[in-house]
């Protein structure tokens, strides 16, 4: 059986070479390993292969009877790494926080170390001298521990 930190340590000699990074490093029970690598230009089949064939080569018998999957992390899907916040500022975001709160907004910075995000959403703020509500642009500030995710918005117009 092979280790998940075998794997991850051949993945990453495989990302030296380039501007991507590693999302995900998943072993399943029915003995599959799926690994996600994103970058911020997208990911291309042919660097998945790429990716494939250099593990097969690293790893060749440790990977033994498993299934091999690589890919990239899908557009829609919820971010599982810093790096995947930072190369989605200034897009929109949807947050689903803990409590079952939606918010979406432009997502305008990331923490250094990754733990905490700022969208910046519409809302209707009183505004003094003003009868009614006024649409206001309104800073957010999320930690990841208090969010259940964080996903890029596609949005077809």
């Amino acid at each position: 059986m092979i280790d998940k930190n075998v794997v991850t340590k051949a993945v990453d000699e495989w990302l030296q070479k380039g501007d991507y990074y590693l999302v995900d490093v998943e072993m399943t029970p029915d003995d599959r390993i799926v690994i996600e690598i994103d970058h911020a230009d997208g990911v291309w089949i042919e660097d998945c292969a790429d990716l494939s064939r250099h593990l097969q080569e690293t790893l060749g018998e440790e990977l033994g009877d498993y299934e091999l999957e690589v890919g990239s992390a899908g557009i829609g899907q919820p971010f599982k790494v810093a790096q995947q916040y930072r190369n989605h500022i200034g897009k929109e975001v949807e947050v689903l926080q803990k409590n079952g709160q939606k918010k979406q907004g432009i997502l305008k910075e990331v923490s250094e170390d990754g733990q905490q995000f700022t969208i910046t959403t519409k809302e209707k703020q009183q505004v003094e001298g003003k009868k009614r509500p006024v649409m206001m642009d309104v800073d957010k500030t999320f930690d990841i521990n208090d969010i259940k995710y964080c996903k890029y918005l596609l949005a077809f117009k």
